[in-house]
């Protein structure tokens, strides 16, 4: 018997041994893979419940936690549960059961132990104080698959790091399209907004997803459910992680908002019971993105914090105790955190576009603080003319946030707020994880390649608009946008699609419309990881190439007297100031576009102590280099 199945076994006889029989007696399977990093998962025979049950309520009224103790004392975590219909919900559409639900992800191989909390309106019940123990053996995993990485972490620098390789994170990934989760292969999914316009007047579509073009990504052996479903949206994240990508992100409730066809709720207006398949299949997806190395972006709500009323068309801010943490947001948050919080690379976004109060924001990321055991990064976005409002409250606190997730209206200024944020927040001593995820003006964000279907007319119609709309080319996106925040200390980018044109915000299910785009990601994240640059600990540096105001003429990170990037937007030369520097150092060039080794220009070392000239790269073309000096 394998150490796996006899674990298993172990468990089920020592949780079923005192209470033979079938009755829901509280009796508890251990399942998933039982290794360090793993999803490992609780399961116990609790109370028979249906999902739209109101006395008891299985959500409001019962409250499940367990608290897991590795052998040693440490960690301990106590993890919330859930009600899990059948236990295999994903499958059958159950929406009753007697299955109750809790995963980890343990940090540690060796014994763990175990002892549930199960509550009924705050009193004990018969299904408290079940225990027992099981053991975690090393992952298997490696290359992409996270697990083999463990948990990342937020651990007081600019970078969140891995707690098992110890390795440091940049992302670049897809901030398209927010409604990513309307997919007609989920349970309960439908648009209760017909196609039209949004209340700024902009174009949309509420059809709902398949994902057909990434159908053919999907491989043999990944998951799905109900004899094939799934599969577009898998082969989607296999595209995307085969591009060298690594983070999407994904609104997890908008009734109200431009998509309106993505929540957990059994329905559009019942915010107090949860669609128990539906989120059995959201959670295949994101432990498959977990096993592709992804990033996962929780986007908790869009700026529609309210819904719409259907009787008389009117928007009413009413949604999820209007933006407070009332009963339903904190019912809302706790089942997000206790389905899918074992993921082991993800942020908690407080809010797309955010529209709440400091007050409500301070309450909420303290709420995920106190329930989500595993601390994972908590950010904040918001419109790009309110980032001072908005985010300078917040500085300094670290109740609340430990990243940030902006949006600009304009390509250039990408770089200087990021300057602008990881400097501000550092020097409070408690700095942020700062990403630009919405990038680019609303009507464009980053286009889709030259050459991809529909784009000639649709560059067509834009020119025919009677706004005055930028369409940012690719390079440019390249330049100011992906080493524009990289250059400044930024933790990575995420790309958002805009609303004008194909495979947009909205309406997007082909990732390759952007594969350009994808291509010069993987070669920038490359050339911190693959040639030894310890970005964790560099700055930016703009000033010792000349640029004090930060704009897109040149950039510099560094670590003063060891190794110094500067990135040239347009092939020449810069000088670079290393009269604080000594001895000499080597002058290596790379080609951002096509990425591969380091390459030399018209000089190899620059003598420390003086303004150096940087010299001309391999190939004297108009386009963007990479120097590194070391």
């Amino acid at each position: 018997m394998t150490n796996f199945r006899l674990a298993i076994f172990i468990s089920m006889v020592l949780t079923t041994a005192c209470n033979p029989g079938n009755k829901p007696d509280g009796s508890i399977v251990i399942s998933g893979e039982l290794k360090q990093w793993h999803n490992v998962i609780l399961t116990m025979e609790g109370p028979h419940a249906h999902e739209q049950d109101t006395l008891p309520n299985p959500f409001a009224d019962y409250r499940m936690d367990v608290k897991f103790t590795h052998e040693s004392g440490d960690p301990s975590y106590v993890v919330p549960g859930y009600f899990a219909a059948d236990g295999n919900a994903a499958e059958t559409s159950a929406e009753s059961g007697n299955k109750w639900r809790v995963h980890l992800s343990p940090d540690k191989t060796g014994r763990w132990d175990f002892r549930v909390s199960f509550m009924l309106n705050g009193e004990i019940t018969s299904w408290d104080g079940k225990s027992g123990s099981f053991q975690i053996e090393p992952s298997d995993k490696s290359g992409r698959d996270l697990r083999g990485k463990g948990r990342l972490q937020y651990t007081g620098e600019r970078y969140l790091r891995f707690a098992g390789s110890g390795e440091y994170f940049l992302k670049a990934g897809a901030d398209a399209p927010e409604t990513l989760l309307a997919c007609v292969d989920f349970d309960g999914t439908y648009a209760a907004r017909e196609a039209g316009v949004t209340r700024e007047g902009e174009a949309i579509t509420a059809n709902l997803k398949t994902w057909q073009p990434h159908e053919r990504d999907w491989k043999t052996g990944d998951p799905a459910w109900q004899g094939g479903k799934g599969k577009g949206l898998v082969g989607a994240i296999n595209y995307l992680s085969g591009k060298g990508c690594n983070a999407f992100s994904f609104l997890t409730y908008n009734a109200g908002g431009d998509g309106d066809n993505v929540w957990p709720h059994t329905s559009h207006d019942d915010k107090m019971h949860f669609d128990c398949s539906k989120l059995d299949q959201w959670g295949i997806i994101f432990n498959h993105g977990t096993a592709m190395g992804m990033y996962l972006h929780f986007k908790l709500q869009e700026t529609e914090n309210d819904d719409l009323n259907h009787e008389n068309k009117e928007f009413t801010r009413q949604s999820l105790d209007g933006g407070d943490l009332g009963p339903q947001r904190m019912l809302y948050l706790r089942e997000l955190i206790a389905r899918f919080g074992h993921n082991l690379a993800l942020n908690w976004n407080l809010g797309e576009e955010n529209t709440q109060s400091t007050e409500q924001i301070r309450d909420m990321a303290r709420f995920i603080r106190q329930t989500d055991p595993y601390g994972h990064n908590i950010v904040l976005h918001t419109y790009p003319n309110q980032h001072e409002q908005v985010y300078g409250p917040l500085l300094g606190d670290r109740t609340v946030l430990t990243g940030l997730s902006i949006q600009n209206s304009d390509v250039t200024t990408t770089h200087s707020e990021a300057v602008h944020w990881v400097t501000r927040s550092e020097d409070t001593g408690h700095p942020w994880v700062v990403a630009h995820d919405e990038p680019g003006n609303a009507a464009t964000g980053t286009p889709p390649d030259p050459d991809y279907p529909g784009m000639k007319e649709a560059v067509q119609e834009l020119a025919r608009d009677n706004r005055e709309i930028k369409l940012p080319r690719i390079d440019e996106i390249r330049s100011e946008v992906l080493w524009g925040n990289l250059m400044a200390g930024g933790a990575g980018v995420e790309y958002y699609f805009g609303y004008r044109l194909p495979q947009n915000d909205l309406n997007a299910e082909d990732w390759r419309s952007r594969d350009r785009t994808w291509d010069y990601s993987r070669i920038a994240l490359a050339f911190f990881h693959d040639h030894g640059i310890p970005f964790w600990d560099m700055k930016n540096a703009d000033a010792l190439v000349g640029n004090d105001l930060h704009d897109n003429s040149v950039y510099c990170f560094a670590k003063r007297g060891e190794i110094y990037a500067v990135y040239l937007p347009a092939a020449g030369s810069a000088k670079l100031d290393l009269e604080g520097a000594e001895g000499r150092f080597n002058l290596r060039w790379y080609n951002p576009r096509t990425g591969g080794g380091l390459q030399v220009g018209s000089v190899e070392e620059v003598q420390g102590g003086s303004v150096a000239e940087l010299g001309k790269p391999p190939r004297d073309l108009e386009e963007d280099w990479v120097v590194l000096v070391r």
